[in-house]
């Protein structure tokens, strides 16, 4: 959620930015109620005020008519302006809610997904001696993947993984964890990227709850839009759609220490999404599936390292896909593409041999304060301010997509899948 004083200082940025995001708010509603839930909060104090005197000298002298009628009426009125207040409240919220973070200066101007900015691409799209294959052809060759009964038992869109998929999925998690748990690692990633000023504090390792309560998903801002959630009938739960969800969530409420920032987290969770709107679309494989493995980074830190955060993130992803050795492109997402509750997002796009195309395999976005607003996530800073802190998720490896990109690169003629050497400790052997 957006600083109401960020928007009544600013009222025309922020319907220029919201327009930008292709979102819809209204910004001028959102200040006249803002108004005059601030006229009735100053009428309510004198009332209240006014009551308290009464009460106060009724203890040492016996109240007149006049003070017993002016009681009475004054029950009246603070009763009827707490109703107009919380009403007034209540609608207010709700259209605050629906307006968006401010973009970074630097977040290009865009109003479709082809206005991203290509800024850097790694690495030449791999060449074959044949004509490389998906990585369906090859998985389900192998035995790899099972999505007939997978249907059969959950529906479309759903798959068995097995056999050396299953190995390959937890030797790169298990690499993963070796690497963002690693203060020398994370060193050598920071002083390659030339980032300065960023802590090498290590992840910390998550399983988290794969479900979350209806008013934590609404103040992270991912609930919407719902009709690509799974919600558990009868109850106030879902099932999350990225281990960020129940990660950016964990500290909801609370007051940390700034001498335990960054904190930073690693999950490990299932996720599910509905994938509602794409009929016909990335069917084949397990490309877009309804449920599916990822390791997602998570940090909380306070307003002044926020963006440089985000900088680290981006840079981790980089240096997981280089040591893959797979050819990837990075990009700044323009403002219709970053999101509602994101001041900045980068992609990264690996190049998939089997579709001749980069498809998005990563993403890193920056909320600023946004989330930890409705979260009321705040840090005690070391001179004991508390203030809101700033937080960033970062996708280390949707599992499905890393493996489709690892498959296709790495494929040989005979529907062999060389072994990256960077997994081979946690991976026995050359091929699978």
């Amino acid at each position: 959620m957006l600083d109401i004083e960020f928007i009544r200082n600013n009222p025309e940025a922020v319907k220029k930015f919201t327009k930008d995001k292709g979102l819809t708010a209204d910004v001028d509603q959102v200040l006249k109620l803002d108004s005059r839930r601030r006229e009735l909060s100053q009428v309510l104090d004198t009332l209240r005020e006014e009551r308290n005197r009464l009460a106060k000298s009724g203890k040492t002298d016996k109240p007149t008519p006049e003070e017993i009628t002016r009681g009475k009426e004054l029950k009246v009125e603070i009763s009827a302006t707490e109703d107009e207040l919380e009403e007034i409240e209540t609608s207010f919220i709700k259209l605050l809610k629906e307006v968006p973070n401010a973009p970074l200066p630097d977040v290009p101007v865009g109003h479709t997904e082809e206005e991203n900015k290509v800024i850097e691409t790694i690495g030449e799209p791999t060449k074959f001696a044949f004509t490389p294959k998906n990585h369906y052809q090859i998985a389900e060759a192998r035995g790899w993947i099972d999505k007939e009964r997978g249907a059969k038992v959950a529906g479309s869109r759903f798959a068995y993984l097995k056999g050396d998929l299953v190995r390959l999925q937890f030797a790169i998690v298990q690499w993963v964890m070796d690497t963002l748990t690693s203060e020398t690692t994370l060193t050598e990633i920071i002083k390659h990227a030339g980032l300065k000023g960023v802590s090498p504090r290590p992840f910390i390792p998550i399983l988290p709850p794969y479900m979350i309560k209806t008013d934590l998903f609404d103040a992270m801002d991912r609930l919407e839009p719902r009709d690509q959630r799974y919600q558990i009938e009868g109850d106030e739960l879902w099932l999350q759609g990225s281990a960020e969800h129940v990660l950016g969530s964990m500290y909801s409420g609370e007051i940390l220490d700034e001498k335990d920032f960054p904190l930073r987290l690693l999950g490990y969770a299932t996720s599910f999404r509905r994938e509602a709107g794409t009929y016909g679309k990335d069917m084949e494989g397990i490309f877009r599936v309804h449920q599916f493995d990822k390791l997602e980074m998570e940090s909380f830190t306070t307003a002044e390292d926020g963006q440089k955060e985000h900088e680290l993130m981006v840079a981790i992803q980089k240096h997981l896909l280089s040591e893959l050795e797979i050819p990837y492109r990075v990009l700044q997402k323009c403002t219709f593409d970053i999101g509602k509750p994101n001041a900045s997002g980068f992609d990264m796009d690996s190049w998939l041999p089997g579709q001749g195309k980069y498809r998005e395999t990563h993403t890193a976005d920056y909320m600023t304060d946004y989330q930890a607003r409705r979260l009321k996530t705040r840090v005690r800073r070391k001179n004991g301010d508390v203030e809101l802190i700033h937080t960033n998720d970062a996708t280390a490896f949707a599992l499905g997509r890393i493996m489709i990109a690892i498959i296709e690169n790495y494929q040989t003629e005979d529907l062999r899948v060389r072994i990256p050497k960077v997994l081979r400790p946690y991976l026995p052997g050359e091929t699978l």
